[in-house]
């Protein structure tokens, strides 16, 4: 294993991951095959514990549930960095085809095991590193990332203070089925918030034969379930996007019964707080407006389980400049849109200036547009990966940790080649 130990020299964490790689990848596969739920994850905590044990680290569980948080004290002062992975798998019946397939029902359909896998690689680099870095390194090993609801709870729980100081930064990734090793990020949103609406419709029932003698919840919720429609494409902006798709429809069994209520639920996306609070606001509006039409009664109602995932910029840019840095600009990828899925991170870059970014890891051969997408039960990932992606974490952790210099230096730059013309200053 190569690493310069000198106190003034970058480490060659390329290098450093790459002597981790078999490792790595054996123990992906053996959390592949334990996949467990939302906050019950014994087996996968005792197995990363295991995999962490004899290292300089200050382990925390937390209280009641799966899921811990881990400290690396730097031989050196300086401020606390935070690296996140998710823990938990999907209530998905594995048909991968995989020779380390899981066969209990459930799935890491969402690269949560490469996650694991790599922040152990990323504690292992950091660890051989200690007496070189400046400040600590918090690692957040997070339980029920799919719901969503862990990130809250780990907050709600003394997360960020931790280390007896709240992080300068904070970085998070995800496997997608992209080009093997290719880094995608954006300066500004890079998830869609989750929300969701549900409105109830109570009329007064009767005989299918004469809606007239009745009042009939229905067409209220059909004429919503347009109305939302509308409300997408005629009050906000393509360049501001909101995605409502419409998925519960709910009245009576009898098919010759006009039933008191109906309901409708939808699932509802937006890449900035304002287009998601306006939409919450404007949906109810329309909901109560309907049900007058029709003389229903409504409740109506909008939850928002986890807000826009947003970067930084300037965290986003050293993220770029960083993984340029290890593997070329060639694999970095400044993405012109967001993803419409959400991730529950967003709670903790709302508190914690910070990025989250993609790692592609699309399996060898493997048409990208053909490619199981996130959560399918055919999803496969490239573990050959898992070197290159501990290598960055370990890079962003080492740097953000060392210099806060890197992270405020880029402040004033633009664009992601900012970032590097002023790393190449320095």
């Amino acid at each position: 294993m190569h690493s310069d130990t000198r106190e003034d020299s970058t480490p060659d964490f390329v290098a450093m991951g790459a002597a981790l790689s078999s490792e790595l990848i054996a123990l992906r596969r053996e959390l592949h095959q334990i996949p467990e739920l939302a906050f019950e994850l014994p087996r996968t905590q005792a197995r990363l514990l295991a995999a962490l044990k004899g290292l300089p680290l200050e382990i925390h569980p937390l209280d009641g549930v799966s899921g811990f948080w881990a400290t690396l004290r730097g031989g050196r002062p300086g401020p606390t960095v935070l690296l996140r992975a998710d823990m938990d798998a999907l209530p998905v019946t594995e048909q991968s085809g995989e020779s380390f397939a899981s066969s209990n029902g459930a799935m890491h359909a969402c690269g949560h095991d490469l996650h694991m896998s790599g922040m152990v690689g990323a504690v292992k680099i950091l660890s051989q590193l200690r007496e070189q870095i400046a400040g600590t390194v918090l690692f957040m090993f997070q339980p029920n990332e799919e719901t969503p609801a862990g990130a809250r709870l780990m907050l709600e729980q003394g997360l960020l203070d931790a280390t007896g100081e709240r992080p300068v930064v904070a970085w998070g990734l995800h496997e997608m089925p992209y080009p093997a090793g290719t880094v995608h990020i954006s300066q500004g949103a890079q998830m869609a918030s989750n929300c969701q609406f549900t409105a109830t419709f109570t009329g007064s029932g009767g005989h299918g034969s004469a809606p007239h003698a009745a009042i009939d919840p229905v067409p209220a919720v059909l004429d919503l379930g347009q109305q939302l429609q509308n409300l997408v494409t005629r009050e906000f902006s393509v360049f501001d996007p909101v995605v409502c798709t419409v998925t519960q429809l709910r009245a009576g069994e009898a098919i010759n019964v006009i039933h008191d209520t109906a309901s409708l639920g939808a699932t509802v996306r937006a890449v900035s707080r304002e287009a998601t609070e306006r939409f919450a606001r404007r949906s109810v509006e329309l909901a109560r407006a309907v049900a007058a039409a029709h003389r229903c009664e409504v409740e109506a109602g909008f939850r928002v389980n986890c807000p826009t995932t947003i970067n930084d910029p300037r965290a986003a840019r050293i993220a770029a400049a960083t993984a340029q840095e290890l593997f070329g600009a060639e694999r970095v990828v400044g993405m012109e849109h967001p993803v419409m899925a959400s991730e529950d991170f967003s709670y903790v870059l709302e508190q914690v200036p910070g990025a989250f970014f993609f790692f592609g890891a699309l399996p060898e051969g493997v048409d990208p547009a053909g490619a199981p997408q996130l959560h399918s039960p055919l999803a496969r990932y490239n573990d050959a990966v898992l070197g290159d992606q501990a290598a960055l974490l370990a890079a962003l952790a080492f740097k953000g940790a060392s210099s806060q210099r890197d992270f405020e230096g880029a402040s004033s730059q633009g664009g992601f080649e900012g970032a590097l013309s002023q790393r190449d200053e320095d």
